[in-house]
C-alpha cells in the first residue's frame, strides 16, 4: 500500500517593502557654484569641511559646463555658520563662483530592507510628493533607504502622504 504525502502549500506572508517614513526638519541646503572641473576639487571642499567637524549628508555634483561644474550637500543646521566661514575660504582658493545655501530644507525618507528587490519603489515615493506639487531638491538613494530633501514648508503633508502610500497608516 503506498502512502501518498501531501504537502501543505504555506501561504507566503510577504513583509512590508517599506517600514517607516522618517524626517529631519533641520537641514541647509549648500552648493558652491563655478568650481573648476577638475582632480581634487571635492577633496579640497570636504577635506575642509571635515576639518572643522561638519557632518556632510547628500551631495550632488552637476555635470560639467565649460569646464566647471557645482557641488550642492546638505548639512545640519546648527553647523550652517562654520561651514559658510569655511566654504567662502575655499571658494576664494578655488576661484569658484560663489556660495549658496537654502536654510528652510528638510529631509523625508522612507526606509525598509525589502527595498532593493522591489522595482519601484522610489518611483511611488517621487509620483507621491510629485502629485502634491512637491519639488524634490535633492535625493539620496542605498539599499534600504530613499531620501529626498524638499522645502520644510511641505514636511507634514509629505510625511502623511508617505504614510498612506506605502500602507503606513494601516499599522
Amino acid at each position: 500500500m503506498k502512502h501518498k504525502t501531501t504537502k501543505k502549500k504555506t501561504e507566503k506572508i510577504e513583509e512590508p517593502v517599506v517600514t517607516a517614513v522618517t524626517f529631519d526638519k533641520n537641514q541647509i541646503k549648500m552648493s558652491i557654484i563655478d568650481v573648476p572641473d577638475q582632480p581634487g576639487v571635492a577633496a579640497k571642499i570636504f577635506g575642509a569641511l571635515a576639518k572643522e567637524n561638519i557632518n556632510v549628508d547628500m551631495i550632488i555634483q552637476s555635470a560639467a559646463r565649460g569646464k566647471k561644474n557645482d557641488i550642492s550637500f546638505t548639512i545640519s543646521y546648527t553647523d550652517l555658520k562654520k561651514a559658510l566661514e569655511v566654504l567662502e575660504q575655499v571658494n576664494k582658493e578655488l576661484n569658484a563662483g560663489g556660495v549658496v545655501y537654502e536654510d528652510n530644507m528638510a529631509k523625508v525618507s522612507i526606509v525598509g530592507v525589502g527595498m532593493k528587490s522591489h522595482p519601484g519603489v522610489a518611483a511611488k515615493m517621487f509620483e507621491t510628493l510629485g502629485n502634491l506639487g512637491i519639488n524634490i531638491e535633492m535625493i539620496s538613494t542605498s539599499e534600504i533607504k530613499v531620501s529626498c530633501i524638499i522645502k520644510k514648508e511641505h514636511l507634514e503633508t509629505a510625511v502623511r502622504a508617505l504614510h498612506k502610500a506605502f500602507r503606513l497608516d494601516k499599522k
